[in-house]
C-alpha cells in the first residue's frame, strides 16, 4: 500500500472517532460557547498533497478550528453569523436588514430578539423550543438541516468522500491567496458521507438537498488548509440549491449566549417555525 493511502487512511480513521465522540447529544444546552482549542492545527494532517489529500487535511483542520464567523446566502436567503460544530452544536443566525435572530443552544432554539415578537408575545423577547425527545429519549437539534447546511465539516466530509476531486488552482479572495479545488457528487452520497449524524438527520439533509440531485462542491482553502469560501450547487426534487458561504474568525473569541429567562417565554410543545 502506498505511504499516501496509509496516511489518509490513518487519518479518516482518528477523524471518525473525533466526530463520533465530539457529536452533538442530550443534556442542558450551554448558557455560552463551548471553551474549545483555538488551534486550528492541534490534529496532525496528513502529508499527501493530492487534491484529495489536501481535502482530508482541510476536513481535519476545520474539525479542529470547531468554530467560525459565517455569511453568505442559502439559495435565496442572505444569511451570517456564528456556528460552534463542536463539541456541541451552538448557532446564531441573522439575516441583514432584518431583527429577529435564532439562536440554538444543542438541543433548544430560542427565536426572535427584535420588537415584533415582544408586541407578539406581551413583552418578552424571545420563544424558547425545546424538542421532543425521540424513541431513544435524545431531543433532536432544532433546525438540524439548517446547521449542517452551514457546517464546514459537513461540507468537506462530503467532498472527501467524493471520487476524482480537481484543483482548480490558485486564486485571490478579498486580497489573500487561496487554492480552489472543485468535487461532483450526488445529493444522496453527500448524506449518505456524513456517519457523524443520525440516520434521520441525514435523511433531513438529503431533503434540504434537494433529494436525486447532483451537487457540484468548490471549495477555496487558505494556506492553513481553513475553508474559507464554499459554493453549493446542483439540482433535485426540491428545486435548484445555489449556497455561498464564507467562513472567517476560525477558533477565536466567538460567543454566544442564551436569552435572559427573564425575556423568554416558553413556546409550551408549539411547532418550530419555518425560517
Amino acid at each position: 500500500m502506498a505511504a499516501g493511502t496509509v496516511c489518509r487512511a490513518a487519518a479518516a480513521a482518528a477523524l471518525a472517532v473525533l466526530l463520533t465522540a465530539c457529536g452533538s447529544g442530550a443534556g442542558s444546552p450551554p448558557a455560552s460557547s463551548p471553551s474549545a482549542s483555538a488551534d486550528p492545527t492541534a490534529l496532525a494532517t496528513p502529508t499527501d498533497r493530492s487534491p484529495h489529500g489536501v481535502l482530508l487535511a482541510a476536513q481535519l483542520a476545520m474539525h479542529s478550528a470547531r468554530r467560525a464567523h459565517f455569511s453568505g446566502n442559502l439559495g435565496q436567503d442572505t444569511v451570517a453569523g456564528l456556528l460552534f460544530w463542536a463539541p456541541k452544536t451552538v448557532l446564531q443566525l441573522k439575516r441583514p436588514g432584518t431583527t429577529e435572530q435564532l439562536i440554538v443552544l444543542d438541543t433548544t432554539a430560542y427565536r426572535g430578539g427584535d420588537a415584533a415578537t415582544a408586541n407578539r408575545l406581551g413583552g418578552r423577547h424571545w420563544e424558547k423550543f425545546a424538542g421532543v425527545p425521540g424513541a431513544d429519549g435524545q431531543r433532536p437539534v432544532p433546525y438540524a438541516d439548517t446547521v449542517d447546511r452551514l457546517n464546514p465539516v459537513v461540507a468537506l466530509t462530503a467532498a472527501v468522500a467524493a471520487s476524482s476531486p480537481e484543483q482548480v488552482g490558485e486564486e485571490e479572495i478579498d486580497g489573500t491567496t487561496v487554492e480552489h479545488y472543485r468535487v461532483t457528487t450526488t445529493v444522496a452520497d453527500y448524506a449518505d458521507a456524513q456517519a457523524q449524524l443520525a440516520p434521520a438527520r441525514r435523511q433531513a439533509l438529503r431533503a434540504a438537498l434537494g433529494d436525486g440531485g447532483v451537487i457540484t462542491l468548490d471549495l477555496w482553502l487558505n494556506d492553513r488548509d481553513q475553508l474559507v469560501q464554499l459554493h453549493r450547487a446542483g439540482s433535485g426534487a426540491a428545486g435548484r440549491v445555489d449556497d455561498t458561504l464564507r467562513f472567517d474568525e476560525f477558533g477565536g473569541p466567538l460567543s454566544v449566549q442564551a436569552p435572559a429567562e427573564a425575556d423568554t417565554a416558553d413556546a409550551g410543545g408549539r411547532s418550530l417555525p419555518p425560517l
